[in-house]
C-alpha cells in the first residue's frame, strides 16, 4: 500500500493536487473542486489538532466499530460526513489548494507533525492508522476529480 509517509507516495500525491484546476469536475458527488480542497484540508486540520470535531457518544461508538473495516478497503462514493466537513461556499481555488499542498508535505513527517491520537470519530489512533486514513481519504477525492 502507497503511504503518506513516503517521499515518493507523498510527492505523487502533491502532482495529482497540481492536476486540479478551478474547472476541475466532479465525477460523483456534490462537492466542488474548492470545497473538496477545503474538506481535505479539514480533515489534515484534525490530525494536527488545529480543527475539533464533535461527536456524540453514539457516532463514537459507531466509528469504532467501523474502523477497522473502513481503513482496509477502499473508501466508498458518496459516504456520509461530519457537518464540520462540509463546505458549501465558494472558496479561493489557489490558496486552498497551495493549504492542502503543504498539509500534505506536513503529513510525510508523521510523527513530527500529527499530534492526535485519539480519533473523535474512530477513536485510538496509531501512525499506520493515520497513514491509511490520510493516503485513502486524499487518494480517494483526488479520484472524484478525475487525477
Amino acid at each position: 500500500m502507497k503511504s503518506i509517509y513516503n517521499s515518493n507516495d507523498n510527492q505523487e500525491l502533491i502532482q495529482r493536487i497540481n492536476q486540479l484546476n478551478p474547472d476541475s469536475k466532479a465525477l460523483w458527488g456534490k462537492m466542488k473542486v474548492d470545497q473538496m480542497l477545503m474538506h481535505t484540508n479539514a480533515a489534515a486540520e484534525i490530525a494536527f489538532g488545529k480543527k475539533e470535531l464533535k461527536i456524540n457518544f453514539l457516532m463514537k461508538l459507531f466509528g469504532k466499530m467501523l474502523k477497522n473495516k473502513v481503513f482496509n478497503s477502499e473508501f466508498k462514493k458518496n459516504s456520509p460526513t461530519a457537518p464540520e466537513f462540509i463546505f458549501k461556499e465558494q472558496y479561493n481555488f489557489d490558496e486552498t489548494k497551495n493549504e492542502l499542498i503543504q498539509n500534505v508535505e506536513l503529513l510525510q513527517n508523521g510523527h513530527k507533525t500529527i499530534t492526535v491520537m485519539n480519533h473523535p470519530f474512530w477513536g485510538k489512533m496509531s501512525y499506520e492508522d493515520w497513514d491509511k486514513l490520510m493516503f485513502k481519504h486524499l487518494d480517494h477525492h483526488l479520484k472524484q476529480f478525475g487525477v
